[in-house]
């Protein structure tokens, strides 16, 4: 028997649907035996004694009375089985949702999409089986088979003996079968979710593949990877219908030898007619539930499987940044330093430090810019400022109150982001604004938009702002796109602004328009900005040169051009490039 740890805890947390269901079976099984009973009695009379038929009726009354139960209870233990699987199927929907949002962004990079979506969809879905079949299966086949076996012995006990002796082997070949089914679930299943994140991040990437004429060979990627998922299922199936046959060939096997048990005692005159007709009644039902148990564990393997990759990301929520209940103005933002204390961070299972006793303190109403090479920790220290990760070592402290004291909520209503690729949605223009501020009136929605230098574009819509964009914004130019992301920021109007290379991928022309708009959004606000070009970064009130983790250079843009550092140095590159 296939029983999942992970599984067996979220079956605790609703186990009455589940107990209620095995009590139905219970009485379900003891309905089986009555109408077993009442059927041997109907046969022995009708074709033995030659009754008049009011002598019949009423056992065949009774015949299906105890028929009507049976279904009624069956339905019922079905209908409980089922409703405490959808219980169970909306907590790990609401515990795998909650854990990938509250893991953040640096998750969700970290991971492949695709393998995300499959396992909080197919993942979640593949659970149901498990819990709505297999569960309630697993408990008939403990209960039925007892209480045949309790109403055959008195009858006849030599049947009941080799059902005794048979019984065994059933369970005894799943095991060894499940073995083998268990190990090729989880390849089909690991093969399944690696291909679904393939072919996302192939879709996604799409207009780049076609660009860089890559889409073919890409294309023959996916092609390998629906083989092998191909190849995997039918490995799946093929020990599915081994394992079907093993367990029907014992059934019939077992089911024949009482027959001819049965026969042959009946023709010597050693067995009543109605005792043994009731065995016979009762055997293909004592296997066929050992039978059904045997396809309902396949049936719920793949759940088995789908729940290791769930509990992985549910076993994270160790990661999560820890957060308090104090709330947070706007007026303590923008009057008070942040504090960057002794900071260090390491990404999990990397040995070495992305940031390394980082100190740092960002006075109020000033702009400070972050620049160094590619891996220096730019990033890394903008999510720490932005809590999606929280410090190794060190402390982040808005004046002398540390910012983890903080509640999430009131913490992010004191920033607006603006990051290097703007996150947008398959929605309306409003709505992807709306997220910044869900109260915004209209005139502020006007104005936010024209000083983002998108009011005209979209008053030209048919639609304006119910304009669907698409998913990331694929009706949308790269330079509108980054517009709305302003646009969103202006609405906020937060007193701490944060800046991930808005003007990156851009050409002068969109890149001096949007220089100009972000002039507009950081004055009067306390800014940190990643940014390598000089245009962007020569005006900041702090410069920050971040390498290998560490503050190398620390200064305005004249103080480190009279120093021959790492600055300097990329100033001057640049230029040669430039002149080249």
């Amino acid at each position: 028997m296939n029983i999942d740890r992970n599984l067996m805890r979220l079956l605790s947390e609703q186990k009455r649907p589940f107990i209620l269901s095995g009590l139905a079976g219970a009485v379900g099984a003891l309905m089986l035996v009555a109408q077993a009973w009442m059927l041997s009695g109907i046969i022995e009379m009708a074709f033995r004694q030659a009754p008049a038929w009011r002598e019949v009726l009423p056992l065949v009354g009774l015949f299906a009375l105890f028929s009507t139960l049976r279904v009624l209870f069956g339905w019922a233990g079905h209908h409980e089985a089922k409703k405490g699987t959808l219980a169970i199927r909306k907590t790990l929907t609401e515990r795998l949702s909650g854990t990938i949002a509250a893991l953040g962004p640096s998750f969700a990079r970290s991971a492949q999409s695709g393998r995300i979506v499959t396992t909080l969809l197919k993942g979640v879905e593949s659970v149901d089986a498990w819990f709505s079949q297999y569960i309630p299966q697993l408990l008939l086949s403990l209960i039925v088979p007892l209480v045949i076996l309790v109403a055959i012995f008195p009858a006849d006990w030599l049947s009941g003996l080799i059902l005794v002796l048979t019984a065994p082997l059933i369970p005894l070949f799943m095991i060894l079968i499940g073995k083998r089914a268990s190990a090729a679930t989880e390849k089909q299943w690991n093969t399944m979710s690696r291909m679904s994140g393939h072919f996302l991040d192939m879709l996604q990437g799409l207009s780049t593949l076609k660009l860089f004429a890559q889409a073919k060979a890409r294309r023959d990627g996916i092609e390998e990877a629906s083989e092998n998922f191909r190849h995997s299922t039918m490995q799946v199936l093929k020990i599915a219908f081994l394992s079907s046959l093993t367990l029907e060939l014992v059934g019939t096997l077992g089911t024949a030898v009482v027959a001819v048990s049965i026969g042959l005692r009946l023709l010597g005159g050693h067995l009543p007619f109605r005792p043994g007709l009731f065995a016979l009644l009762l055997v293909p039902e004592f296997y066929l539930v050992l039978r059904q148990l045997g396809t309902k564990f396949h049936a719920g393997m793949e759940g088995v499987t789908a729940s290791k990759e769930m509990h992985e990301i549910l076993d994270r929520a160790s990661e999560i940044p820890k957060a308090g209940s104090c709330d947070l103005d706007a007026n303590e933002v923008s009057t008070r330093p942040i504090v960057i204390d002794n900071l260090s961070y390491r990404f999990p299972g990397s040995g070495k430090a992305a940031l390394d006793d980082v100190s740092l303190t960002i006075e109020p109403g000033t702009v400070t810019a972050l620049t160094g090479p590619s891996g220096a920790g730019k990033s890394t220290l903008l999510n720490l400022l932005l809590r999606f990760v929280e410090p190794a070592d060190g402390a982040i402290s808005l004046g002398s109150r540390r910012v983890r004291q903080f509640s999430l909520d009131s913490w992010y209503r004191q920033i607006a982001w603006v990051p290097q690729h703007p996150f947008l949605f398959n929605a309306t223009i409003r709505d992807n604004l709306l997220m910044a501020r869900r109260d915004a009136t209209q005139d502020e929605i006007d104005k936010a938009l024209k000083q983002a230098g998108l009011f005209d574009m979209v008053r030209s819509l048919p639609e304006g702002l119910e304009t669907m964009i698409g998913e990331e914004g694929a009706r949308l130019s790269g330079g509108e796109a980054q517009r709305l992301s302003l646009a969103r920021a202006f609405l906020k109007d937060a007193p701490l602004l944060l800046l991930d290379e808005p003007t990156s991928h851009t050409d002068p022309i969109l890149e001096a328009q949007l220089r100009k708009a972000m002039e507009v959004l950081m004055r009067g606000r306390t800014v940190v900005m990643i940014a390598h070009r000089l245009e962007t970064i020569r005006n900041a009130d702090r410069i920050v040169v971040l390498d290998g983790g560490r503050i190398a250079q620390s200064g305005t843009h004249g103080e480190l051009m009279a120093d021959a550092g790492f600055y300097r140095q990329a100033i001057f590159s640049s230029m040669e490039e430039v002149a080249a």
